[in-house]
């Protein structure tokens, strides 16, 4: 099987109500990277992609709708390591309530609120490095949609931990040379 066939074979259909309600892991969100990339491969998961109306979310319209939070929507948009329903709700406070999420920022023009669900730590033994992977859940309002309410999940992934080791420089001629 060649690599365009096997990175195909690789894209099953997502549970995307899942992973907007942040109930799948970091490997699940990061298995969608082919989809973004590649209008084609959105469009065989029945993801239709959108015009750009925010530049820092991707947008797709679903031929299948999907309920996440008790709502209906065809909607969904990729923001970094976010994914997220567009809702028609005009105010995300209530649902931000319902979920039990804290305030970030509560403003009449923003309002975001979010709760940290889990966080996992392993320590990779030959590098000494952290793997952090924090799985946050999202509700807010954006400018660029009004009357709508995002609603999502942001699969963080991080390393902290020692730096690697600077490789060592050969030796210049020159000081191969000093007498």
């Amino acid at each position: 099987m060649d690599k365009a066939a096997a990175e195909d074979a690789s894209i099953a259909p997502p549970d995307l109500a899942a992973l907007i309600e942040c109930r799948k892991e970091v490997p699940d969100f990061l298995a969608l990277e082919p989809a973004l990339r590649d209008p084609l491969k959105a469009v065989a998961l029945g993801w239709k992609p959108l015009p750009q109306v925010n530049q820092f979310m991707t947008e797709f319209e679903l031929v299948k709708p999907i309920t996440v939070f008790g709502h209906a929507t065809s909607h969904i948009a990729f923001a970094g390591d976010s994914i997220m329903a567009i809702l028609d709700l005009p105010d995300p406070r209530p649902l931000a309530h319902q979920l039990d999420l804290e305030t970030g920022i509560d403003t009449p023009e923003k309002a975001i609120f979010g709760k940290q669900l889990r966080e996992t730590e392993k320590t990779d033994p030959a590098s000494g490095q952290t793997l952090i992977q924090a799985i946050i859940l999202n509700v807010s309002n954006v400018a660029s949609h009004p009357g709508k309410t995002l609603a999502g999940c942001s699969y963080n992934l991080d390393t902290e931990g020692p730096d690697p080791a600077p490789e060592t420089a050969a030796p210049t001629p020159q000081a191969k040379a000093a007498p």
